[in-house]
């Protein structure tokens, strides 16, 4: 007998949540933007900076050999997280913004030549649409964005008739942030690799509900972001294959990324540190790997399994509202639920809801083109779900949100 996933006990290790906003119980929706973070990850955090504040691979004294094995460890847990081949392959970087923008500067011009292309979606994530739209226009590339079906899913037909060999790079987002759409990424990583393309995987909305296994995916870059999977902000990973790492260029240059110096030259250091120039972010690498530590404890089957309950009641509540007009409810969806009041600006609906002691996320979700594709020129609301979730949130939800619409009707 499967024992139901323990979502009670599990709220009380996050302490933000037992608060009230505006005199309601808080319930958190916006876990898209950025999820909570759990005691053990605060309290890791202090404890580095009480007890083993340092800098790491520079010292010979107990708290800089302390800081150096803790963040190396976390290395260590990305890479069997994502089951990489080697910690070498995970370089640290701010999130996944930053890590898309290293692939797109320092890795497609050394696999690019005039006229060669770049393919992405148009449900996007700007972070992984911007950089290579820019670099496209730098360098005389081809950019070319996949359409979207009506129904919020990608457009395999469309896909396909792009792939000759003249494509470089495909860019895509394992789930899109705007409307939750899952991407058939090994089916387009695959398609992509038969015409000699590399892949990137936008996972910053994946890593907190999916199992990523980037050796069985055979992606060539994946990337995304501690704030999202219950870490603290400011920390993100880039996974690379070896010899496309050992291709890139470095991208910046100073401390701990060299080997030797001299007046006539500078030889750089082995992976991963020739791309970690100066002081890393040490206190909030060790926050990750609490993050992870503390997210692999908890019941997988069962964490997934209410997750897809809370969506699954998410939709059937979007479904029987009048008024309400859900984006891609029948595309395979995780986490987020997309939608608009018929008639009243977003903004407004969030705002009240507010009132109520709930947060969701309002506005275009920094994917601007999938707006324009849909004509949703206010953008939409949405609510995005993470195991701490609960029935009652949904509820207390829909509950505002039908008294919003009958207040700004």
């Amino acid at each position: 007998m499967t024992t139901p996933f323990q979502c009670d006990a599990v709220r009380r290790d996050f302490p933000i949540l037992q608060q009230n906003v505006n005199g309601k119980p808080l319930v958190y929706l916006d876990n898209a933007a950025t999820t909570q973070k759990p005691q053990a990850v605060i309290d890791a955090l202090v404890h580095y900076y009480q007890y083993d504040n340092a800098n790491v691979h520079r010292g010979a004294h107990a708290l800089a050999d302390r800081a150096t094995r803790q963040f190396e460890a976390a290395r260590q847990t990305v890479q069997r997280f994502i089951n990489a081949g080697e910690d070498a392959e995970i370089l640290w970087t701010k999130g996944t913004t930053e890590s898309i923008n290293i692939v797109a500067h320092s890795f497609l011009p050394t696999v690019t030549k005039k006229g060669d292309k770049v393919i992405v979606s148009a449900l996007e994530h700007h972070a992984n649409f911007v950089p290579w739209q820019q670099q496209c226009l730098r360098l005389g590339l081809e950019f070319v964005v996949i359409p979207i079906t009506p129904a919020g899913e990608f457009d395999m037909s469309a896909f396909e008739a792009q792939l000759d060999e003249r494509v470089a790079m495909v860019a895509v987002a394992q789930v899109a942030n705007s409307f939750g759409s899952v991407h058939p990424v090994q089916e387009i990583i695959d398609k992509a690799h038969a015409v000699g393309a590399k892949v990137l995987i936008d996972g910053a909305q994946a890593v907190s509900h999916f199992a990523v296994d980037v050796q069985a995916l055979d992606c060539d870059f994946y990337a995304f972001s501690g704030h999202k999977l219950f870490a603290p902000t400011g920390i993100g990973v880039l996974y690379g294959k070896r010899q496309w790492l050992e291709q890139m260029q470095v991208y910046q240059l100073g401390g701990e990324m060299i080997a030797d110096v001299s007046i006539e030259r500078t030889t750089f250091n082995v992976l991963p540190y020739k791309f970690e120039a100066g002081t890393p972010n040490i206190a909030d690498v060790i926050g990750l790997k609490a993050a992870i530590d503390y997210f692999q404890s908890l019941d997988s089957a069962g964490r997934q399994a209410h997750e897809q309950h809370l969506m699954d009641c998410l939709s059937e509540k979007a479904r029987a509202m009048t008024g309400l007009t859900p984006l891609a409810i029948d595309a395979e969806r995780a986490g987020v639920l997309s939608f608009v009041l018929d008639g009243i600006h977003c903004h407004d609906v969030a705002m009240l809801l507010d009132k109520q002691g709930i947060a969701i996320r309002t506005g275009h979700h920094c994917a601007m083109p999938i707006m324009k594709q849909f004509a949703l020129s206010a953008g939409t609301l949405r609510a995005s779900v993470s195991f701490y979730n609960t029935e009652d949130d949904i509820e207390r939800l829909f509950e505002a949100l039908a008294k919003a619409q009958q207040f700004l009707a």
